[in-house]
């Protein structure tokens, strides 16, 4: 039956404007430290109300996620929107209905439940994010969000070596790649990073994967040779993350 109706999706020429759409979509991460106390709380008014008002206002729920460290009190999530220029719209119109301004404010009668907010924009990183891959281990695994700050003018060096290298070695070594980006900053002058998702079956077998991926002889040829003319990454971060149940990337 799916095949079927990708077949009449590629009769009416319908497949290139969904690739386009896919292509353009604008992407928001973020992360609210929650006041102490208060994070189960903040969880019920995404799970309740948020979600279900973003959809209504025609911004897309991607991922929602709290660290595997308990001691972390964040919440983290991801929205797209359709391209860049509705965002603004999208998220004003969200923010204003009164059914939103409602659940809000019956959800800090004890309190404000968000200590800190902070945002990140980005975009698909292209050829990077790979088709849908279903993954056995989905709704019992561990995603690592990992963000590369690049050296300056080294985003191309770095996207050629994930696109014709690295995401096979992670394959090879147990990861799976879940989806790419690249940040788009405020600065024109801030170097653009890398941030990507990655599948786990647990915090540990992530960690041992990249123990081994780092001494694959492979990966150290490609390194060697992509960075023949200069360090390519200056810096790198790494959260381990775990999905709430209403998050709709498990």
């Amino acid at each position: 039956m799916k095949k079927f109706s990708i077949f009449i999706l590629v009769l009416c020429g319908l497949i290139p404007n969904l690739i386009h759409a896919q292509e353009t979509r604008y992407f928001e991460m973020r992360t609210y430290t929650a006041h102490e106390g208060k994070r189960p709380d903040l969880i019920k008014r995404f799970q309740d109300h948020t979600l279900k008002l973003f959809e209504k206002n025609g911004i897309e729920n991607i991922a929602y996620f709290i660290p595997t460290d308990d001691t972390n009190n964040t919440l983290t999530f991801i929205l797209a929107y359709p391209d860049k220029e509705s965002r603004d719209v999208l998220w004003n119109k969200f923010a204003n209905s009164p059914e939103w301004q409602a659940a809000a404010k019956a959800s800090e009668a004890n309190g404000p439940l968000v200590a800190k907010v902070e945002q990140v924009f980005m975009k698909n990183a292209p050829d990077l994010t790979p088709e849908i891959i279903r993954d056995q281990n989905e709704g019992n695994r561990v995603f690592e969000l990992r963000t590369y700050y690049m050296m300056p003018g080294k985003v191309d060096a770095i996207h050629a070596r994930f696109r014709d290298y690295t995401r096979e070695l992670f394959q090879k070594h147990g990861m799976i790649n879940v989806m790419y980006w690249y940040t788009v900053e405020k600065d024109p002058a801030v170097q653009t990073k890398l941030v990507y998702l990655l599948a786990h079956k647990s915090e540990k077998a992530g960690k041992a994967s990249f123990e081994k991926f780092g001494k694959d002889p492979s990966w150290i040829v490609v390194r060697d040779a992509s960075e023949q003319n200069g360090k390519i990454v200056e810096k790198i971060t790494s959260v381990y993350l775990k999905p709430l149940p209403f998050s709709p990337l498990k």
